[in-house]
């Protein structure tokens, strides 16, 4: 196995990445009863690795996944899989599972979560696709989370998201815009999403169920600091349809324009000048 491909902790102990491997009945894998946080680094440090996984432990919390390692905890394996990863940038993602238990859905029956660690090679949208822009689609779904004392925790469980995506796939977009059961706007399937309206950035509020995205926050601080006018409050599809500017932001993709929104042309189809001002703002900020 080449260090290139890269490595996995499971709870704490190394090996290769094509090595991994978890029991057939830890729950993570029998009901994607885990969660989990996504990020990349830059210089081979992990961008805003605090607030990742703050928002893990967060999510831990919300799924009533009992949390028995330490943020340092985590971070130290966090580092350690970087280095023996051998990778000069990595793709990240750090799972909490409920662990091993019996067959059944008592959260009771499981002790001892399991915690898994990816350090993995960065695959990075090409050039030409921030400068030309993608095509979204918009799906109306109920996310696993929606309506429960769960909702804005990055649980693992992302079947309504993967079958959206595959959806909207099939319409020639690139990524799934959830609308929610009340019509609303509420987030990509693995983004947060942003639009503007003469010259005022608009995005959802977490109280619409979204999840609380690092990127999106990265955002709205850049935002701020650049004097452009935000507001955070619920959109609605035609929002989104007749906004001068829409962008979708994740860890690995950053900011992401968009100048398609299903058949409706967003601005002049290209990526707009707020849009294109916070892409090098970010980029500045994360240096590259």
């Amino acid at each position: 196995m080449r260090a290139s491909e890269g490595h996995v902790c499971i709870n704490g102990d190394l090996c290769p990445a094509a090595e991994a491997k978890i029991s057939v009945f830890d729950r993570g894998f029998l009901y994607g009863d885990s969660a989990f946080e996504v990020m990349r680094t830059y210089a081979g440090e992990p961008f805003r690795e605090r607030e990742h996984l703050q928002r893990l432990q967060g999510s831990c919390e919300r799924l009533l996944i009992p949390v028995t390692s330490s943020l340092e905890s985590w971070s130290r394996d966090l580092h350690r899989t970087i280095a023996a990863s051998g990778l000069p940038e990595c793709y990240l993602r750090v799972m909490v599972t409920r662990g091993v238990g019996s067959l059944g859905l008592d959260i009771a029956d499981a002790h001892e979560p399991s915690t898994l660690v990816f350090a993995l090679p960065l695959h990075l949208p090409a050039a030409t696709i921030y400068a030309q822009g993608i095509a979204v689609g918009l799906v109306r779904v109920g996310r696993t989370v929606d309506g429960t004392a769960a909702a804005g925790a990055k649980a693992s469980n992302y079947l309504a998201s993967l079958l959206a995506l595959h959806e909207v796939k099939q319409r020639g977009c690139a990524e799934a815009i959830v609308v929610d059961g009340s019509g609303q706007v509420a987030e990509g399937a693995t983004s947060n999403v942003f639009a503007v309206r003469r010259g005022q950035l608009l995005t959802p509020p977490l109280e619409a169920g979204i999840l609380a995205g690092i990127t999106r926050q990265t955002v709205i601080e850049l935002a701020e600091r650049a004097g452009i006018p935000l507001s955070i409050r619920r959109l609605f599809p035609d929002e989104l349809t007749q906004a001068d500017e829409v962008f979708i932001t994740s860890s690995v993709r950053e900011i992401m324009p968009v100048v398609r929104v299903d058949d409706a042309q967003v601005g002049d189809g290209k990526p707009g000048r707020v849009t294109l001002r916070l892409m090098q703002a970010y980029r500045e900020l994360v240096g590259r």
